[in-house]
């Protein structure tokens, strides 16, 4: 079937509404519209320098965990919550009171994006490694009593208090299980020769379309992207997500999905995808290459403090990875007593590394705030 003459689905009845029930979605795909063509060159062309800088990154797996980070304050961010970055990185104890269900909710999306690609190494991308994801991501949060880790069982709706004045109502409960299947068949048949960025951008269309949970769909629709470009090898690290232009550009992203159901136009949607993917690529590789000018000045910055120098660069190594800690934080990470920690941050801090954030003569807190910067 050529994108251009995709019919996106029917309106069927229910008991006092209609929901809408989507075309399956695995069977040959075809282009014809040559700008779609142009992007989705372009989008490849940026994805293989992505993996190829990556490669290059010495350490890359510390960095990679705060593109994690980014991701799940960004995705989590899209659904209403209101932490940033620097509080996702933080300790329970350190956020305040009323922000901490946020706080949980980033951190579930953290623990269920690295659990999940973990799992890629014996499961393909398919409806039970999705369901144990979700079970992560809901995990004594809000939400936590909508069936986590299970398909819903009954009828859901986007928009509106009520059935009757919902924006949209997804398939029934009824039909998810031909449809997943027809979506898990489409992500891992690797028979037809579609584009695999075609192929994601039209499964996350269908992800969101099915709506398949009682709550964390946005979330594991996005999470589903980045899985399957490790999966498929189209990233050999986890380093590009989506969250963040679709935050930027949030109601044309609803809009552009929306506009699939209501005018058959995957083309249009496949197009924002692609450029998407091109732009975040190239903001990946300008983040990477702003991490190894940053650490080249930070080595250069230790190699002053002489005989502690050694213990200076393993540091440096553990603030790639916890770039706001306390002295404990670093007496632990570098197996030192916490008055040799100590002494350390204080030499940090002179150097500009680092910043104290508290302003408190005890139980101060300490910021890499150069590097954080780098993934705002």
């Amino acid at each position: 079937m050529d994108i251009k003459d995709f019919l996106s689905g029917s309106y069927k009845q229910q008991y006092e509404y209609k929901s809408f029930m989507p075309s399956l979605v695995d069977h040959d795909w075809t282009l014809s519209d040559g700008d779609l063509l142009w992007l989705l060159s372009q989008a490849d062309r940026k994805l293989g320098e992505l993996n190829a800088f990556s490669q290059l990154v010495p350490d890359v797996d510390f960095f990679i965990q705060m593109h994690v980070r980014k991701e799940a304050t960004t995705s989590s961010r899209i659904e209403g919550t209101q932490t940033n970055i620097e509080e996702a990185i933080q300790k329970i104890e350190n956020i305040d009171p009323e922000k901490r269900d946020d706080w949980e909710e980033v951190q579930n999306y953290v623990q269920a994006m690295n659990q999940a690609i973990e799992s890629l190494r014996s499961l393909p991308v398919s409806g039970r490694l999705l369901r144990e994801t979700h079970h992560t991501l809901m995990q004594g949060v809000r939400g936590e009593h909508k069936l986590p880790g299970e398909f819903r069982k009954s009828q859901n709706w986007i928009g509106g208090a009520t059935l009757k004045s919902a924006v949209f109502i997804p398939p029934n409960h009824t039909d998810l299980p031909e449809l997943i299947a027809d979506l898990e068949r489409f992500l891992n048949d690797k028979s037809r020769p579609t584009p695999d960025l075609i192929k994601i951008g039209i499964a996350h269309y269908q992800f969101e379309t099915i709506h398949p949970f009682l709550d964390g769909n946005g979330r594991i629709g996005r999470l589903l992207i980045a899985l399957y470009m490790v999966s498929t090898g189209l990233l050999i690290k986890p380093s590009l997500y989506l969250s963040a232009f679709f935050e930027e550009h949030k109601p044309l992203y609803y809009d552009n999905l929306n506009r699939v159901r209501t005018h058959n136009d995957l083309g249009q949607w496949l197009k924002f995808f692609l450029e998407g993917i091109r732009l975040t690529s190239e903001n990946s590789i300008e983040t990477f290459k702003a991490i190894i000018t940053l650490r080249q000045e930070c080595e250069r910055e230790v190699i002053s403090l002489g005989k502690k120098v050694k213990l200076a660069q393993s540091a440096l190594h553990l603030l790639y990875s916890k770039p706001i800690l306390d002295g404990q934080d670093m007496a632990d990470g570098l197996s030192v007593n916490i008055s040799t920690a100590l002494r350390l941050i204080t030499d940090f801090v002179r150097l500009g590394i680092l910043q104290e954030s508290t302003g408190f003569k005890r139980n101060r807190v300490f910021i890499f705030h150069k590097y954080i910067e780098l993934f705002k």
